[in-house]
């Protein structure tokens, strides 16, 4: 059966895992559509996530459509929690950013369209919340396309905007005015559409526009915009019924030499390690030996053995133990025990391993409020890193504090609470300090003279030059070292 791995990126408090819910109630999979506020989703399984309302673990569940079967990740909304999409983007055939009706492009929207361009993936939009008070439409295509820098195209059109009663109606390349608009949309990609408008007295034909409209979006030349709200519902089966004619399937690559990578670790609830994997080539059975490799940080690729011992694939709305995998499946891996984030089995996949956004730029002093429970910190810490590599557990040297590296305070919040809940150790951080990622290597000066108008002359003058490695920042001042303007 052939698979799709569509994402669901957003920024925080756009609707993407509320987007989730009403998709995987519409598909058959839930029977109610769960709600944030009120902890009940699929997707947010943490208990923090539960009681914070927001997601902080990316998660799969998996849904058909018609013969189709789609891995649908849920990611992260809010910007701490960045690395968790980069990690998804890695092994996602296909996106869809939610953007609010009523907030618009939002600063986290726009590091997300600028990501998914990078990786080369196909893109939908969907303008959620079309039942709230401030709700936009039209003016929303502009300002994504200005924003965004992105050539879209409305799939539909809403009316009632800002009432529960608002609603969808779906554009066909059947109507004149829409089949005309499409025309131009296209044409600016491709000179053929436009040569056939010019040379043929007749209309071009639906099928040619749509399967015209379907390779420009597969491309990334033009991104389609569906409007509606995922608390109501309405507009969101039109999104779904778009999803395998714009989005399309993949070609097989079982028969190829196998090639998956590590995107996510997770334990089980008696600590086993668990390997979230994506295969892009091949095929991979249960009790298989397989060859890992790694690339170290000098560029080395070490390579390991071991043998699987449990396969899980997403089905339905749950995981189900499987004999064997194919590409394009995304499946739980057992048996890996040193498995890490970024390993590869088999040959490595084509274009995956680069980080697309900033790493941390905070660190902050974490140490038990016991402090016999040093120890359990350390491994606990360890375990989160494994989920999370970029929080980088460094010991100093000086004297042997541990310091974890952040994008903010909620991350913080998150680990400390986890730390608690899950491994039972209280721990308190110190206020978090700016890593200075970047060192002067040269000499420069300038000054600057004031006089003028001003009767009292004065020259103010900064010289910047390097110091030794780890040394820090110093500063001088000194006085009467500049002569008189």
């Amino acid at each position: 059966m052939p698979s799709l791995n569509l994402g669901i990126l957003a920024h925080v408090d756009a609707g993407k895992t509320t987007l989730t819910e009403r998709i995987l109630f519409e598909t058959g999979v839930i029977a109610a559509v769960g709600r944030v506020d009120q902890g009940t989703t699929q997707t947010d399984t943490l208990e923090l996530e539960r009681q914070r309302g927001i997601t902080i673990q990316s998660a799969v569940v998996s849904f058909r459509l018609g013969d189709l079967t789609v891995n649908l990740i849920d990611t992260p909304g809010h910007s701490d929690f960045i690395a968790e999409v980069d990690r998804a983007l890695q092994v996602l055939d296909a996106v869809i950013v939610v953007v609010s009706a009523v907030e618009g492009v939002q600063p986290q929207t726009r590091k997300l369209v600028r990501a998914v361009r990078a990786a080369g993936l196909p893109l939908l939009i969907f303008v959620n919340k079309i039942d709230r008070i401030g709700a936009r439409s039209d003016e929303l295509l502009a300002e994504m396309e200005r924003a965004l820098g992105i050539r879209v195209v409305a799939m539909s059109t809403a009316s009632g905007l800002g009432d529960r009663s608002a609603r969808v109606e779906p554009r066909d390349p059947c109507e004149a005015t829409f089949a005309s608009e499409l025309t131009d949309v296209l044409a600016e990609q491709n000179d053929a559409i436009i040569a056939r408008f010019l040379d043929d007295s007749a209309d071009i034909p639906p099928r040619i526009l749509h399967r015209e409209l379907a390779r420009q979006v597969r491309a990334g030349q033009v991104v389609p915009v569906f409007y509606g709200s995922a608390i109501t519902g309405v507009g969101v089966c039109n999104l779904l019924g778009h999803v395998p004619r714009l989005l399309g399937v993949r070609r097989d690559r079982s028969g190829e030499p196998l090639s998956a990578v590590v995107f996510k670790i997770q334990r089980s609830p008696i600590g086993e390690k668990i390997a979230l994997v994506r295969l892009f080539g091949g095929t991979l059975a249960n009790r298989a030996h397989v060859t890992p490799r790694r690339r170290d940080p000098a560029g080395h690729i070490d390579v390991g053995e071991t043998r699987i011992t449990g396969l899980e694939a997403y089905r339905d709305g749950t995981t189900v133990q499987v004999a064997g995998a194919t590409a394009g499946d995304i499946v739980r891996v057992h048996g890996i025990k040193d498995a890490r984030i970024g390993d590869t089995l088999g040959e490595p996949p084509d274009g995956t391993g680069s980080f697309r956004f900033v790493p941390p730029s905070l660190e902050s002093v974490i140490r038990p409020r016991v402090c016999g429970d040093a120890p359990r910190m350390n491994a606990a810490l360890e375990q989160l890193a494994e989920q999370d590599p970029l929080i980088s557990i460094r010991r100093s040297a000086r004297d042997g504090s541990i310091s974890v590296r952040l994008y903010g305070e909620v991350q913080k919040e998150v680990v400390e609470a986890t730390l608690e809940r899950e491994y039972g150790v209280a721990v308190e951080f110190e206020p978090s300090r700016v890593l200075c990622i970047e060192r002067v290597t040269g000499s420069g000066e300038a000054a600057e003279e004031m006089g003028g108008a001003n009767p009292f002359f004065a020259t103010v003058g900064m010289l910047v030059e390097p110091a030794a490695v780890d040394s820090g920042v110093e500063y001088r001042r000194e006085l009467g070292s500049l002569p008189l303007a």
